[in-house]
């Protein structure tokens, strides 16, 4: 279905001027309205983002890319990413903390880039 990079599948999106961006599907499906049309309609042409230029396909695929690492940053602290029984959380509190401080900062823009990053 869509193009691969060893075992990581590409996803390439389009923004609505015409900006090309590929990405690993993992990273694309942290959005909901992408994971939705890729499980929808996406072809190995990419999928056009009418509604989205590519100032905010930008900020979003940073956003997502940031929560996969640490999604993934979460389950390397156990051998072979499997958590422990009765573990409740595997992320230290730093990372937790940093995760969120990086969160605040990315949002400190204008209204209207918020309102634009909310719908993709």
């Amino acid at each position: 279905m869509a193009a691969t990079e060893g075992k990581k599948k590409i996803i390439k999106l389009k923004s609505s001027d015409g900006k090309e961006f590929e990405v690993e599907q993992a990273v694309a499906m942290e959005s909901q309205m992408i994971w939705h049309m890729i499980e929808d309609d996406y072809t190995d042409d990419g999928l056009l983002l009418r509604n989205v230029n590519s100032k905010i396909l930008s900020k979003v695929i940073e956003y997502c890319n940031k929560h996969v690492q640490a999604k993934a940053a979460d389950t390397s602290d156990f051998i072979g990413g499997a958590r422990p029984l009765g573990a409740t959380s595997a992320v230290p509190a730093a990372p937790a903390e940093d995760l969120k401080n990086w969160d605040a900062n990315f949002v400190k823009v204008d209204t209207a880039t918020i309102f634009d990053l909310a719908l993709v």
